[in-house]
């Protein structure tokens, strides 16, 4: 009994206590600049042709609640509102309303050790709360959602090494249809929308410069399938696939510790890949109440 007792004491987790909660604010802008090939082709004959060049600047406020079910294991919720505009030939509009909803939770399934890398399993649901891209009038409306309910499960892993620390995490992704919807686009009519299975990874470091200043350096790179896309065409069902897509990011990170509880940090993003914003910077700082 005097042994599992001991042994009990001794087990260390990174997450939050059992009954202990925490609520932080991220400010993120992001930049994209493209060049779109609108192409139509009848009978064999090309009857729509246009190029489009369009820029778009996406400004996302983002509280998160964090709660210590148990020392392993934490509970999230995370509420974005999102600010988008999007300039081009043929549209210029502003959008700002509430993003998609999501509800996490982080596992720890062994105490944290200096022999092995701490190792966390993640799970998120995404809900559709956000405006859907796939209803809006062309033209007329920007989405600040995703359209779609979506599930995330992945692992993160970290070992400190000081005055470094390693880190790295892979993900899966599945989404559920988007159906009953009713989008007319180039003449055609959008109805229903399955989103393509998609994977994610990232590595990254962390080097603490002194006790007030760190700086990180990470990748990420996030690979989705191609998407099946329902459409009406005179009253005639069509199928229709979109292309994968692959979304990778360089980011450098600088953390200020401005008390014992608080680090404020900084982000800046590279977009690598053309699915990838150009530029995005962020910032992140817990609240205190």
């Amino acid at each position: 009994m005097l042994k599992e007792t001991l042994s009990a004491a001794d087990k260390q987790y990174s997450l939050l206590r059992a009954g202990k909660q925490a609520i932080t604010y991220d400010l993120t802008y992001s930049y994209i600049g493209q060049q779109l090939i609108n192409a139509d082709f009848t009978d064999n004959q090309l009857k729509l042709f246009d190029i489009q060049n369009t820029r778009g600047h996406t400004i996302t406020n983002t509280v998160s609640a964090d709660y210590g079910v148990k020392d392993n294991l934490t509970a999230n919720v995370t509420l974005p509102f999102v600010s988008k505009y999007s300039q081009s030939e043929k549209f210029s509009g502003l959008s700002n309303a509430f993003g998609d909803l999501s509800l996490g939770a982080r596992l720890q399934p062994f105490p944290v050790t200096r022999e092995f890398p701490a190792l966390t399993a993640t799970g998120t649901l995404r809900l559709p709360t956000g405006r859907s891209p796939f209803k809006t009038i062309d033209g007329q409306g920007l989405g600040t959602g995703a359209g779609y309910t979506s599930l995330t499960a992945g692992i993160n892993a970290s070992k400190v090494v000081d005055p470094v620390a390693i880190f790295g995490s892979f993900n899966l992704t599945y989404g559920l249809p988007a159906k009953h919807l009713s989008q007319v686009r180039n003449g055609k009519t959008l109805t229903q929308v399955r989103p393509g299975a998609g994977f994610g990874f990232g590595v990254g470091y962390a080097y603490a410069m002194s006790y007030n200043i760190s700086t990180t350096l990470s990748f990420q790179e996030s690979v989705s399938a191609r998407s099946k896309l329902r459409l009406i065409d005179n009253g005639t069902p069509v199928d229709v696939k979109t292309s994968s897509q692959s979304s990778a990011m360089l980011n450098l990170g600088l953390g200020v510790r401005m008390s014992p509880v608080t680090t404020v940090n900084f982000t800046v993003g590279i977009g690598l890949t053309t699915d990838t914003p150009d530029f995005t910077f962020g910032m992140n700082m817990p609240l205190h109440f």
